[in-house]
């Protein structure tokens, strides 16, 4: 209970916050890295075709040997990409990649801008407050869009690159929704409980 209440002491508090939002800087210079390598066509994927299937196959180069890929990205889907008629990769194939890409990372660049704002509001001293609230509210907000519905998004711009493709891609996604659902939940709740305690608290401070 000591050493609790210990971390819990401004003393501990400040240094933590300031390093967890340092933390939310990083995770968000991360995924930008990523969004713009996936753009670049660095995005790896499983490729079928007319000479073999191969697992890591990337859009920007034309050896599909997995052992010269390096700085690649990955969502965690599962995306199957065929070739066109002349055996190449079409340009809406990459460009259908890249949004599904960018829809699901996103949503958690802004999301951990707001959870940094947190960390930088208790740094200052300011804890439970609407703000915090508010943000750690978007924070779960959009990381349960990010598990509920970019799913749906993504094979949206599947179906629709397809229409216009001359080649074809399928993905598998969502396995990883209730990795994100839950801790979304929660996050919704908290902030739920802090925007309770600081009505609480002013209610009390108006009654005195």
């Amino acid at each position: 209970m000591k050493f609790i209440q210990k971390l819990a002491n401004e003393r501990f508090a400040r240094p933590a916050a300031q390093l967890m939002k340092f933390a939310c800087y990083f995770v968000i210079c991360f995924y930008v890295l990523c969004t713009v390598l996936s753009f670049m066509g660095r995005q790896s994927f499983f490729l079928h075709t007319k000479t073999g299937t191969y697992e890591r196959a990337i859009y920007a180069e034309e050896k599909h040997a997995a052992h010269s890929r390096s700085m690649t990205v990955f969502t965690g889907d599962d995306v199957h990409v065929w070739t066109n008629d002349n055996d190449q990769i079409d340009l809406t194939i990459q460009i259908g990649l890249s949004l599904m890409y960018a829809v699901h990372i996103v949503p958690m660049i802004f999301a951990y801008w707001f959870l940094s704002r947190v960390f930088s509001n208790i740094n200052n001293g300011h804890i439970f407050t609407e703000k915090n609230s508010s943000y750690l509210l978007y924070y779960g907000i959009l990381q349960f869009s990010v598990a509920v519905f970019v799913p749906f998004i993504k094979l949206l711009i599947c179906w629709l690159t397809n229409l216009i493709s001359n080649g074809r891609m399928s993905i598998s996604t969502g396995q990883a929704m209730f990795n994100m659902l839950i801790p979304s939940i929660a996050f919704i709740v908290a902030a739920y409980i802090i925007h309770y305690g600081v009505h609480l608290q002013d209610e009390v401070d108006h009654t005195l």
